[in-house]
């Protein structure tokens, strides 16, 4: 009875790994800051710290599947990391497209229009704004995991990658344009869903 209370409630091996996921974000924006700020002087952009940057970033997007996994093998799947997962996500993805997309960024050829970080802030805002007014009126929301959401992730951390690497404009489009497909979607698929619950409630 006392172990699987620990899981349940415990600080279990997923949750650490997601909360150093979280400590990661401000070291890719202080190492992604330091390249940009540091080209915008006029002197030439040390690709060392690019590097590490995009480092960091594939290192704490790839723990994403390592945490999920240790939770459903070791059957320490907590309410703790349920919240703090998507957070992670979240900060990661957020941070690096609003550094990106900056115009000051003229480092980065190509980089991130502002109207994407637009379709990504906007959706993001709407399914915060909808899940707080379900749990108002319904009690519990209950999110259903879908494949574009999936897909809309791993399109966007493709474009970050691109971007870093410096991969060149030709087939950037196709990737923004992925990346903008499955946002949209997504979104509106949660949202649906979302609307369905209150019909029930």
């Amino acid at each position: 009875m006392t172990e699987k209370r620990e899981h349940r409630y415990g600080l279990t091996l997923a949750n650490r790994i997601t909360i150093a996921r979280i400590l990661c974000v401000p070291v890719f924006i202080l190492l992604l800051m330091y390249y940009v700020v540091g080209a915008a002087d006029g002197s030439e952009p040390n690709w060392v710290i690019r590097w590490a940057a995009m480092v960091v970033f594939l290192g704490t997007a790839l723990s994403d599947a390592l945490d999920g996994y240790l939770a459903r093998t070791r059957n320490e799947v907590t309410r703790l990391g349920t919240l703090l997962d998507p957070l992670a996500d979240k900060a990661l993805l957020l941070s690096a497209i609003i550094v990106l997309g900056r115009p000051s960024a003229t480092v980065f050829e190509p980089n991130i229009p502002i109207w994407f970080f637009l379709l990504v802030v906007s959706r993001d805002v709407v399914l915060i704004l909808g899940a707080l007014i379900i749990h108002h009126m319904a009690g519990d929301v209950v999110v259903r995991p879908r494949v574009t959401g999936k897909l809309a992730t791993v399109s966007q951390m493709l474009l970050i990658v691109w971007v870093l690497a410096k991969l060149g404009t030709s087939g950037f489009a196709w990737v923004l344009g992925a990346a903008s497909f499955f946002t949209a979607v997504s979104g509106i698929l949660y949202v649906a869903d979302g609307i369905r619950q209150l019909e029930k409630a």
